[in-house]
């Protein structure tokens, strides 16, 4: 008679095993009202602020000096050549004082000036 207690009692553990299993995988039910909130199980990661990049500075360069070759030569003045000077009628004067001649520009002999 111990054997069929012990078999009925290990039956009725294995059954409500088997019933307490079947519950946890297969349910319905029927939800009103809003979604479900709940709490967060863990925090949240927490947010670390990065430092900035080191600055980096650049020596300065060196200053760069950049000679500067003759004027240029307006176009239509005439050229200016050792021995000659370059007279205008229109403005009775001489070539470099006027930059602009209405008329032809006439090559004179360089005199130096008479003291």
């Amino acid at each position: 008679m111990n054997r069929l207690k012990v078999f009925i009692a290990l039956s009725l553990a294995a059954s409500a095993c088997v019933a307490a299993n079947a519950h946890a995988w297969a349910r319905v039910g029927v939800w009103v009202g809003g979604p479900v909130y709940y709490p967060y199980a863990v925090a949240p990661a927490p947010y670390y602020y990065y430092s900035p990049p080191p600055v980096m500075v650049a020596p300065q360069a060196p200053v760069q000096y950049v000679e500067q070759g003759q004027p240029a030569v307006e176009p239509g003045a005439p050229l200016q050549e050792t021995g000659m000077w370059y007279y205008c009628d229109a403005a009775k004067a001489y070539y470099p004082y006027v930059k602009h001649c209405a008329g032809a520009w006439r090559p004179v002999p360089a005199t130096p000036p008479s003291n």
